[in-house]
């Protein structure tokens, strides 16, 4: 099971867009779901139940930063750093959680 959540992190990993576009914003929403899915299912195993709790907090971080790159109000370049900025936090954070389900 553990090589289980690897694979599905590491799949994640490689599959975060860094620039904003449309098709990277859904993009992005669907990972952001199945990290969610993860963590759950790591927060669900009581080897790893105390260790994911923050995670869930950075993925709100995650989710408000790519919700902000939609913001119409918003010049092309406000909403690829608020993009950027998502990407980058989740990718430190995925790469964080691999190190612990290793």
């Amino acid at each position: 099971m553990i090589s289980s959540y690897l694979q599905q992190l590491t799949q994640l990993l490689n599959q975060i867009p860094r620039r904003y576009t449309t098709d990277n914003l859904k993009e992005m929403y669907g990972l952001i779901d199945a990290y969610d899915t993860i963590l759950l299912e790591l927060e669900a195993d009581t080897t790893y139940e105390t260790l994911v709790a923050d995670y869930f907090d950075t993925l709100d971080t995650i989710r408000a930063a790519t919700k902000k790159s939609t913001d119409n109000k918003a010049s092309k370049k406000q909403k690829d750093d608020y993009f950027d900025a998502a990407a980058t936090t989740f990718k430190n954070s995925v790469t964080d959680l691999m190190a612990i389900v290793q």
